[in-house]
């Protein structure tokens, strides 16, 4: 990765803290509607240096069952997480009702179709297929892999709210080492999918 490469990188994380900024504390517009918009525009910043991040390949029988299950298993750790962090963390209820409170903006079918489609698979595609790869790609698999994963959880301090950015730190570290190892986008895109379609809408973790 040269310095270039290297600039617009950081670049673009910039400019998605930036979007999480306007997205969970100043608020312009719709939650829901910003979310999606800003997914979009880091996933063509991406597409905009690497092509290869949207080259998916063929999906296999095997990448949507990690997808899968890996979504489960994810769920089951914020499941007990959100067990255990009550006890931990007095702040924690107020602060994850201000994540559920934007439920308020959209229908549940608008807010399941966006996180499904559009939020899910593009957060995977800039931060895994394109953050974490340029990183591996540069420093190794292990080194891009936690790089990428604080950097996602990092992006997220600018909500300025702890069970978010712990969430994201956790998140990071499960998708990235899922992406590590399958060495596919396919199966993250599917689990970062049905995980929040499943915690944000189905069956809520509060």
């Amino acid at each position: 990765m040269n310095n270039r490469k290297f600039t617009y990188l950081i670049f673009t994380i910039i400019i998605a803290t930036m979007l999480w900024y306007l997205t969970f504390v100043v608020k312009p517009m719709n939650f829901w509607l910003e979310m999606s918009l800003s997914i979009l525009l880091l996933g063509l910043l991406a597409l905009y240096k690497r092509r290869d991040v949207i080259s998916l390949g063929k999906p296999t029988m095997h990448h949507v069952i990690v997808g899968v299950l890996s979504a489960a298993g994810l769920y089951l750790v914020f499941y007990v997480g959100n067990i255990v962090s009550g006890y931990l963390f007095p702040f924690k209820d107020a602060q994850i009702s201000l994540i559920y409170g934007n439920k308020a903006q959209g229908s549940l079918v608008l807010i399941g179709f966006l996180l499904f489609f559009i939020i899910g698979p593009g957060e995977e595609i800039y931060w895994r297929g394109y953050i974490q790869k340029t990183f591996s790609d540069k420093f190794g698999e292990n080194k891009g892999y936690v790089i990428s994963a604080l950097l996602y959880a990092g992006v997220h301090v600018a909500t300025g709210n702890f069970m978010i950015i712990l969430a994201a730190l956790v998140c990071g570290l499960f998708w990235g080492y899922v992406y590590k190892m399958e060495k596919s986008l396919i199966p993250v895109l599917i689990s970062h999918a049905i995980w929040d379609v499943t915690i944000f809408v189905l069956l809520p973790v509060k």
